[in-house]
């Protein structure tokens, strides 16, 4: 995947139509694997640098706070001497304005796009409890099923909350379990007994279903959407 420096904007020569064509390029790439229903990471990453230039474009300062898993330290100090130069010249802080709002008007289009094809998806999505939910369902299995009905992909999951700026937030680990054909013994039920009985430190586990019609992109499609409604559904019943 064709990528962005995480200062792309303001690095090296500071002119609007050669940052255009980086931008474009970058674009195109992105675009190219929309076309073929592959979101992420490509989704992620876009509005990551979305959101990059518009907190440089409003305090250099929020950037450690947005980001910071993506930003090092030396990331940090590169991003204050960039900006000092830059407001210090008139000439190149007018160019680079320019760049960021030719740039962010196309990545918001793009974002629009790959916007538009995850909630497509989302709504294809039908996710349901398999037999009854104990009240601990941090931890657990779900069953994965596309539009090609040939087999059940099985992956654990555990629940974790994190804070950030007073508010909880749910993230999700997963791994890959096993994958079983689908036919009349295999039902859900018998699968998530066999689970049960291979597993003994996880006698009572939370098992959902999740299922569509649709056959897109495993890795970059299906499952990251799939992980994100998992915890939203379950984020819901416990509200």
């Amino acid at each position: 995947m064709k990528t962005l420096s995480q200062t792309w904007f303001a690095e090296g020569y500071i002119d609007f139509e050669l940052k255009k064509y980086t931008l474009l390029a970058y674009l195109q790439e992105i675009h190219r694997h929309f076309d073929q229903t592959k979101l992420y990471p490509q989704l992620a990453d876009l509005i990551f640098h979305f959101n990059n230039l518009r907190s440089f474009r409003h305090n250099k300062e929020f950037l450690q706070q947005q980001f910071p898993k993506k930003f090092t330290q030396v990331d940090i100090q590169r991003l204050e001497m960039l900006y000092q130069q830059i407001i210090d010249d008139d000439g190149m802080m007018k160019e680079l304005e320019e760049i960021i709002h030719y740039a962010m008007d196309r990545m918001g289009v793009a974002i629009q796009d790959g916007t538009e094809i995850y909630e497509f998806v989302e709504n294809k999505l039908t996710i349901f409890p398999v037999g009854l939910i104990p009240l601990e369902n941090r931890e657990g299995y779900f069953f994965l099923a596309d539009g090609k009905a040939r087999s059940t992909l099985v992956f654990h999951y555990r629940l974790s909350i994190f804070e950030k700026h007073d508010e909880k937030y749910r993230t999700i680990r997963t791994e890959f379990v096993s994958d079983w054909t689908r036919n009349f013994i295999n039902t859900y039920e018998h699968i998530k007994t066999e689970l049960i009985r291979g597993k003994k430190d996880l006698p009572n586990p939370a098992v959902y279903g999740i299922e569509t019609d649709l056959t897109v992109p495993l890795e970059e499609t299906l499952l990251p959407i799939a992980k994100r409604c998992l915890v939203k559904y379950i984020s819901q019943k416990a509200a």
